[in-house]
């Protein structure tokens, strides 16, 4: 089992950096590199609970789908969904955004299973965690830009 966690600080109030990290039409462009589309599920915008999603992407020189769901949404503070068929044995991704001063604490916690036990183990020791985890910073410091670029954040 794979297991890491990103923080970031974005200069934006909580549900500013709630809504944009659902949102969907955003994600596909903050991963546009890896050719990321929809193409099943829930098409655009904010994703809510018990919604899925079909991801089709190019990772690692291939090509592969993903099918998340939102398992839980508490907005603005957390949101995770799960793999419901992809290429992982499991996957979970725990969202949690916590207001701090001048903005929001944004956290990421990802927890994956690669599938075909030992080889999948080694494919995960070798490269499929790096690579998940240069992903997701990737996509989180988008965020972080697109947020705060965005923001018109008040102190209280």
């Amino acid at each position: 089992m794979a297991r890491f966690v990103l923080e970031f600080f974005i200069a934006a109030p909580p549900e500013r950096v709630f809504d944009l990290a659902r949102d969907l039409d955003f994600h596909q462009r903050s991963l546009a590199h890896t050719g990321e589309q929809i193409v099943g599920g829930r098409r655009g915008g904010l994703i809510e609970l018990d919604e899925e999603v079909e991801w089709q992407a190019r990772h690692l020189g291939l090509r592969w789908r993903l099918r998340s769901r939102i398992t839980v949404l508490e907005r603005p503070h957390r949101f995770t969904d799960i793999q419901v068929h992809g290429p992982f044995a499991s996957l979970e991704h725990r969202h949690l955004f916590e207001p701090v001063e001048g903005g929001t604490r944004m956290v990421d916690e990802w927890e994956h299973r690669a599938p075909l036990g030992p080889l999948g183990w080694l494919a995960d020791q070798l490269f499929l965690a790096r690579h998940m985890k240069r992903l997701l910073e990737i996509r989180n410091t988008a965020l972080k830009q697109e947020a705060e670029r965005a923001a018109t954040f008040l102190p209280a």
